[in-house]
């Protein structure tokens, strides 16, 4: 039986439609199995409160086998990003940065923090999860 895995994948709101088609890529995989677990517009964490909302986050990020950091470089310039791979780093979830597609450039706040990057394809994302996830 294939082993499921819970998944915070760290995105821009402004850059949504990478989460719906990152999604829909593993989504797509047969014989994997993901749990999203992140807040997203259509599972927002309903408050203006930063401390509520970020002790919902962290509690999603604990209880995550990986977290995936989708790493444009518009993760540079997104405080909440790199307050959830921070969070994930102090709480031992390993990160794998996903380069989107088309992108040359990766976000050097992802990449100091994850343990490996890859493209946007499916197989090598599977391989990374599979491998780093606790």
């Amino acid at each position: 039986m294939a082993k499921d895995y819970k998944i915070f994948v760290s995105h821009s709101w402004a850059h949504s439609d990478d989460l719906i088609a990152f999604r829909n890529l593993l989504n797509g995989r047969g014989y994997f199995n993901v749990e999203f677990t992140e807040a997203s517009k259509d599972v927002p964490i309903n408050s203006e409160n930063a401390s509520y909302v970020k002790s919902r986050l962290k509690s999603k990020i604990v209880n995550s086998d990986v977290v995936l950091a989708l790493a444009g470089i518009y993760a540079s310039h997104s405080d909440w990003m790199i307050w959830e791979l921070d969070t994930a780093v102090n709480n031992s979830i390993p990160i794998v940065g996903v380069i989107p597609r088309g992108q040359e450039r990766i976000s050097q706040e992802v990449y100091s923090r994850s343990k490996v990057d890859v493209r946007w394809n499916t197989e090598s994302i599977v391989e990374a999860i599979r491998n780093q996830a606790k």
